[in-house]
C-alpha cells in the first residue's frame, strides 16, 4: 500500500464513526484495506445489491424473467429492480404508473425477494446463499431482516461483493451489462437523503451516477460509476473506467456528515491511484 493510498484510508477515522472500515478492491481482489477487518456491521440498503445479484443469477438460468409481471399492475421484475414499479418507500400504496417515475423502494426489494423464495421453493435467505454468498464465499454475512436493507457483515464479505461487481462471474456479461446500464432512462425522482435528480439514473439494483451533483460518489469518479449506499453509513461504488471498487462500512448512520465527507474521501482514493 502507498502512503498516499493508506492516508486517504485513514480518514475515516476522522468521521465520528464508532467503527470503521473500508478498502479498495481491484480486478484480483482487494488492494488495501483499513479498520476492523473482522467486525460484523449492518449493511442496509447496501443489501440491495446482493438482492439484486441474486435475482438477476435467476433470470440468467431461466427460473425468472425480467419482463414477468411483478408487484403491481403494470409492473414487471425489471421496473422493481430499477425503482420504477410505482411502489412507494415502504408499504404497498402504489404511487405512480410503473414506468413513469422513479420513486426508491424498499417495498419493491422485498417483492423481489418473496419473488425469489417462490420459484426458488426455499427461503429468501437461504436463495441467497446459495445463489451468492456461498459461492463468493460471503461466509461470515447473514440476513437478519428483509431483502431489502436486512446483510449484516465483514468487510471482506464486503469487497467480495464488490469484487463480483467489478468483474461478475456469476451472470452473463450481457446480464451485466444491462443491469449497469440506465433501466428505463429519463425518468426524474428523489435520492433518500440527497435531494431530487432530472433524470434519477437507475440500472437494473445499482445506482448510476451520470452526472448527479451534489451526490455521494466523489467527483473524480466517472459518469460509469455504479452503486448504493445504505442508512447505517455505508457504501460501495464500482468505477469501471478505472477498474476499482471502494467500499465502507460503519456504525454511524447516514446524514449530512457523509455527504460532506465521502465524497472527499472517494476523491483522495482516486487520486492515490493515479500513475498506479
Amino acid at each position: 500500500m502507498t502512503a498516499d493510498l493508506e492516508a486517504a484510508l485513514a480518514t475515516i477515522d476522522t468521521w465520528g464513526a464508532d467503527h470503521a472500515s473500508a478498502a479498495l478492491v481491484g480486478p484480483d481482489g482487494v488492494i488495501a484495506r483499513h479498520g476492523d477487518v473482522e467486525r460484523i456491521y449492518r449493511w442496509a440498503s447496501v443489501t440491495k445489491l446482493a438482492t439484486a445479484l441474486a435475482m438477476l443469477t435467476a433470470i440468467d438460468d431461466g427460473s425468472i424473467d425480467l419482463d414477468e409481471p411483478a408487484g403491481p399492475a403494470g409492473s414487471s421484475v425489471r421496473h422493481l429492480l430499477a425503482h420504477t414499479s410505482g411502489l412507494p418507500f415502504d408499504g404497498g400504496t402504489v404511487q405512480a404508473l410503473a414506468g413513469t417515475r422513479r420513486i426508491y423502494s424498499n417495498a419493491g426489494f422485498d417483492a423481489l425477494g418473496a419473488l425469489l423464495e417462490e420459484r426458488d421453493g426455499r427461503p429468501f435467505a437461504v436463495a441467497l446463499t446459495d445463489r451468492l454468498l456461498a459461492p463468493l464465499g460471503m461466509a461470515g454475512t447473514e440476513l437478519r431482516e428483509g431483502p431489502s436493507q436486512g446483510l449484516h457483515g465483514p468487510l471482506g464479505d464486503a469487497a467480495a461483493l464488490a469484487r463480483e461487481l467489478l468483474r461478475p462471474t456469476l451472470l452473463t456479461a450481457s446480464t451485466h451489462a444491462a443491469a449497469t446500464s440506465v433501466a428505463f432512462p429519463g425518468l426524474k425522482g428523489v435520492l433518500p437523503g440527497v435531494g431530487p435528480f432530472d433524470p434519477l439514473d437507475w440500472g437494473l439494483g445499482v445506482e448510476i451516477r451520470d452526472a448527479k451533483s451534489p451526490h455521494w460518489t466523489g467527483t473524480r469518479n466517472s459518469a460509469a460509476t455504479f452503486g448504493h449506499f445504505g442508512g447505517a453509513g455505508t457504501f460501495i461504488w464500482v468505477d469501471p473506467t478505472i477498474d476499482r471498487a471502494l467500499v465502507t462500512l460503519t456504525d454511524r448512520g447516514f446524514d449530512h456528515w457523509a455527504l460532506e465527507a465521502w465524497p472527499h474521501f472517494s476523491d483522495a482514493v482516486i487520486d492515490s491511484q493515479r500513475g498506479r
